[in-house]
């Protein structure tokens, strides 16, 4: 099969969102997205952006992505978080996922990173297994911490009301 991996475009965002819906509906969150194609093309794409993605492409269709950005680590240093790596259900197997996976390390050791890292749901064995054999730590002893839009709001009222 015939495919190229290269970065992503701003009119590839359409396309992209698909394939975060996609990954969404898969870890039964079907309602969770609320990214537009706007937020990524100007996000992605303006002066300062917050992200950089790779997509695979087959027959001028994007089938896959590697979303990631730059954070740092007060242990090591520069890191790059892969936010996402998505391979449509119809090319898992194809060998897009391990292209994709290529780019983000080459980038990430252009940049210089000490590391990279991602999150991989606990339930996924055929990604965790597809990053152990590729040489990555799962750290299972980890949990991932969240504050939603919701719980930030929730915070800073929680603060405002004890500074009265």
């Amino acid at each position: 099969m015939n495919f190229k991996i290269r970065k992503a475009v701003r009119d590839d965002m359409p396309q992209v969102l698909d394939l975060i819906t996609e990954l969404a509906i898969f870890e039964k969150e079907p309602d969770a997205v609320e990214v537009t194609i706007s937020d990524l093309q100007n996000d992605g794409f303006g002066n300062h952006p917050a992200f950089d993605c790779f997509v695979a492409e087959v027959e001028d269709k994007v089938e896959g992505i590697a979303l990631v950005y730059s954070r740092y680590s007060t242990w090591k240093g520069r890191i790059l978080h892969l936010e996402d790596l998505i391979v449509s259900q119809k090319m898992r197997g194809s060998g897009l996922g391990t292209a994709l996976l290529d780019a983000v390390v080459l980038y990430g050791h252009q940049l210089g990173v000490k590391r990279i890292c991602w999150e991989v749901i606990d339930w996924n064995e055929p990604a965790i297994a597809f990053y152990e054999k590729k040489g990555a730590d799962v750290k299972r002893d980890w949990d991932v911490v969240h504050l939603n839009e919701e719980g930030i709001k929730n915070y800073i009222a929680t603060l405002n009301n004890a500074r009265i």
